[in-house]
């Protein structure tokens, strides 16, 4: 059966004492604390430096053998190459995050905003990603919301990524469209009340339904208010499901 994981945007915030993190829960101890509440956590830390074996093994001690990391690209392959020379740029990345194991949950590649469509460059990137891996590409031109960029990332299961609230997200309907896994990532500086959270619900448990995977991650706020909306977004959809099961 499709599963669901929800999270957010890193977990090292002291601001979100006490809204999130009890006043007692030390700096080092707030992955531990967050790895009881929720499932997965997205790393935007490795899109400026590639992890050492110590923050893997510190990641791995601090979470359980089923919590999933999903890992932000680095910047050289994504901003400084823009996608190019991929065979250069992603041996180096993948080398660093292989000791996660199990652990290892999608990575996003997210392309600078200024980079416009182009097919051959994303059908040579796209070439290169292991077939063992799941990938996620987040776009930020309108440019690349075509069919024929829906087409090429189909061919190697990459999940068009979704980001609500930003600038250009990908369009609604394309959830799920390219891949066997949805990824969201819920950026509204709004915030997610409880209508929203229901309405976000309703979606992902359709996609559930059809099969697909979903992994939603809520964006790092000021007070860890989003960190109860994950939490929240996990209780409505175990609602939804067990309802429809």
């Amino acid at each position: 059966m499709a599963k669901a994981l929800v999270g957010t945007s890193g977990w090292a915030y002291a601001s979100w004492k006490p809204r999130f993190y009890p006043p007692e829960v030390k700096a080092a101890g707030f992955l531990r604390h967050y790895a009881g509440r929720l499932r997965t956590v997205e790393v935007n830390y490795t899109f400026n430096r590639l992890p050492s074996a110590k923050n893997i093994a510190d990641w791995s001690a601090a979470t359980p053998p089923d919590f999933v990391f999903a890992l932000k690209a680095s910047q050289r392959i994504t901003h400084l190459d823009r996608l190019r020379h991929p065979a250069d740029t992603l041996p180096p990345f993948w080398e660093k995050v292989a000791p996660l194991g199990e652990r290892l949950g999608p990575v996003l590649f997210q392309t600078p905003p200024w980079l416009k469509r182009d097919d051959d460059l994303l059908a040579s990137f796209i070439a290169e990603l292991p077939s063992d891996r799941r990938c996620v590409l987040e776009v930020r031109d309108p440019s690349w919301y075509v069919r024929e960029t829906y087409e090429i990332l189909a061919l190697r299961n990459v999940a068009l990524c979704h980001a609500d609230g930003e600038r250009a997200p990908s369009p609604l309907e394309t959830l799920g469209m390219t891949a066997d896994l949805v990824y969201l990532r819920l950026r509204d500086e709004r915030g997610y009340n409880e209508a929203v959270l229901a309405s976000w619900a309703a979606r992902c448990a359709g996609l559930i339904a059809s099969g697909k995977d979903v992994y939603a991650y809520f964006r790092h706020d000021d007070d860890g208010s989003n960190g109860l909306a994950a939490e929240r977004l996990v209780t409505l959809l175990a609602a939804l499901l067990s309802s429809s099961a």
